[in-house]
């Protein structure tokens, strides 16, 4: 079984630390951790410490550390342009999306899109929800990284950024191409696009495609929004070296 892992802002510099606030009470009193067991401290970015659990106190533990080591970023990574899902649904696809491996979040502004995100409070609530999914999935998976939640772009946004990408796959149920037909780049980025429930329009292909975007489909049926790009990366994992 792998080791527990926590996420913290900063690693510690020397032989010892001390795991308090959130982080601290969940190991003391969520997972009853003793003394004795081991812990991975992780900042999120690919940095991480193991560390032999000394003492415990009521919300904080005592630790030593005994290995230090960085995780490298897969190649090539994958970001997912993940068009705004209404309710809870898009926050299940950021969840399935960072358990599955995902290096990046893009939310997307389409314009079938039933959520609306504005400019104000709302706008930033709903981000930092996804946000902090991302960051409870990567704890959930014991990833040593937490993908980045970006800031909502449009369509004209999007087609700009898969024009800088190594390869974007758009996902789309009326693609003639199969996503394992493509060969897929060893590094760079992958931007995977999702559409929203109602589809993505034919002038957001249109621009897409212009920009270099390669439409494609999954398989024989139609997934949701909030479990596609879960099902995509892991084509992608045994398409690449990703999971080598």
């Amino acid at each position: 079984m792998t080791l527990p892992v926590f996420l913290i802002d900063a690693l510690p510099s020397g032989s010892s630390a001390v795991l308090d606030g959130p982080e601290g009470r969940h190991a003391a009193t969520v997972r009853r951790l003793r003394a004795g067991e081991e812990v991975v401290l992780a900042d999120g970015s690919g940095e991480q410490v193991r560390c032999v659990i000394e003492s415990v106190a009521k919300d904080s533990l005592a630790l030593t550390v005994v290995r230090r080591w960085t995780e490298p970023e897969p190649a090539p990574r994958v970001v997912l342009a993940q068009a705004l899902v209404k309710g809870d649904r898009g926050e299940l696809a950021v969840e399935l999306a960072t358990e599955a491996g995902v290096d990046a979040v893009v939310p997307w502004r389409a314009s079938r899109c039933v959520a609306k995100w504005d400019d104000g409070p709302r706008g930033a609530k709903a981000l930092a929800r996804w946000r902090s999914t991302a960051r409870e999935a990567a704890k959930q998976a014991r990833r040593a990284r937490v993908p980045h939640v970006a800031e909502p772009v449009s369509t004209a946004q999007l087609a700009r950024l898969a024009a800088d990408a190594a390869a974007t796959l758009v996902l789309h149920e009326s693609a003639t191409t199969r996503l394992t037909a493509l060969t897929q780049p060893a590094s760079g980025d992958v931007l995977l696009v999702v559409g929203p429930e109602g589809g993505i329009t034919p002038d957001e292909i249109g621009a897409l495609v212009s920009a270099g975007a390669h439409a494609v489909r999954l398989g024989p049926t139609v997934l949701r929004a909030s479990t596609a790009a879960a099902v995509a990366l892991g084509a992608l994992g045994v398409l690449t070296d990703r999971w080598a």
